[in-house]
């Protein structure tokens, strides 16, 4: 299928390409505001649906609201309305902003092209689908341009101040790959899913404050140095972190953590979370012991990367003792288990790693570790 990505240097648009690039059945053809006229009307001959992204949000003159956002559709739907009156229907996406439902001149604009996009679709009965998306967020977006999102990133990430003038401020947010979800669903036949209004619409939408992203954001720059790491696996928080990587030059793709080392070997923590514990490693020389404690709570899980451990174990009560062996290429968890003094031998005759997750994160005034030889 051939299908027009019109501002194609746009952020939603380098989003959609990506998605529809790792596709083998589609062959975009790309508008950006530098392409010819003539390359334009000859993409616009040849589509066999249409995504009309490009758009203008933040001129020098007022007037080029009208050219590059109403002016430009209704060029774009009569070319497509000449196909239509030969039988040859193109579907359309629109990507416009709830900014349509103002009567400013950035609104009145895109409120007209939604206009002649609906038009389009009712005088042809051809598939139409317009937007009026929120803030979008997300990778490749531009700061103090697209959002107040790329604009913390941004900011943040490059240690440089933000301005948080309300912080109650509300935010309705959508994710970039949310939205390119939608549009690709439609691009192989999904159904509508229209709001109240009769616009399409992206699930999920996310509503939170101006002042909680700045905190949010604050503290994915921070857990580098406290290396506890927000809830970043789900939901909103998810998205924002993917957006904030995102905004890390090459030269920050890296930092340091803490290592403590002793006759033993080193001892490294990599990552905490608010509620699923910790994870680190470390290291044991031949013949050296680590452990020698017991939890009444608190669990652990180790994974031998490399060597031979011994692992041995007994119940503080009943006496009970059990040891195992595990090497490296075995892939191999061993959990420790409330109640058993546990340690760890390298038994073999080079260096040990060993990974380890405990379920919590280590408290210095409760640590529930408590020393006790096997």
């Amino acid at each position: 299928m051939r299908v027009l990505i019109t501002g194609a240097n746009g952020f939603i648009a380098k989003n959609l390409q990506q998605h529809l690039a790792e596709r083998t059945d589609i062959d975009l053809l790309l508008i950006s505001r530098d392409s010819p006229r003539a390359t334009f009307e000859d993409a616009l001959s040849k589509a066999e649906f249409v995504f009309h992204l490009a758009g203008v949000n933040r001129p020098q003159d007022p007037e080029e609201f009208r050219k590059g956002n109403s002016d430009l559709t209704v060029w774009l739907c009569e070319g497509l309305a000449a196909r239509a009156k030969k039988g040859d229907k193109v579907p359309v996406v629109l990507s416009s902003s709830t900014q349509a439902a103002l009567d400013n001149d950035y609104g009145l604009s895109k409120r007209d092209a939604e206009c002649a996009v609906l038009r389009y679709g009712q005088e042809f009965d051809v598939p139409v689908h317009v937007f009026r998306l929120p803030n979008v967020f997300g990778k490749w977006s531009r700061s103090n341009y697209n959002s107040v999102v790329a604009t913390f990133c941004h900011n943040i990430a490059q240690g440089l101040p933000i301005t948080v003038n309300n912080p109650e401020a509300p935010l309705r947010l959508v994710y970039i790959d949310d939205v390119v979800s939608r549009f690709v669903s439609l691009l192989d036949g999904a159904l509508p899913n229209l709001d109240a209004e009769g616009f399409e619409q992206v699930h999920p939408e996310y509503s939170t404050t101006v002042g909680e992203l700045a905190d949010t954001i604050r503290e994915f720059r921070s857990s580098r140095d406290t290396l506890v790491i927000p809830r970043v696996g789900m939901g909103l928080t998810r998205a924002l972190y993917s957006t904030y990587l995102s905004f890390l030059r090459p030269e920050q793709f890296f930092y340091t953590v803490p290592q403590h080392g002793d006759s033993r070997g080193v001892f490294v923590e990599m990552l905490k979370t608010p509620d699923a514990g910790q994870f680190s490693f470390f290291t044991a020389h031949p013949g050296i012991t680590r452990g020698g404690h017991y939890h009444h709570s608190k669990t652990e899980k180790f994974l031998v990367i490399s060597g031979t451990a011994r692992f041995k174990f007994r119940h503080m009560q009943t006496g009970e003792e059990y040891e195992l062996i595990t090497r490296g290429e075995k892939s191999e968890i061993v959990e420790t288990v409330p109640g058993w003094t546990h340690d760890i031998t390298n038994i073999g005759d080079g260096e040990l790693v060993c990974m380890l997750w405990a379920n919590e994160i280590f408290d210095r005034d409760n640590p529930d570790t408590y020393a006790c030889p096997v």
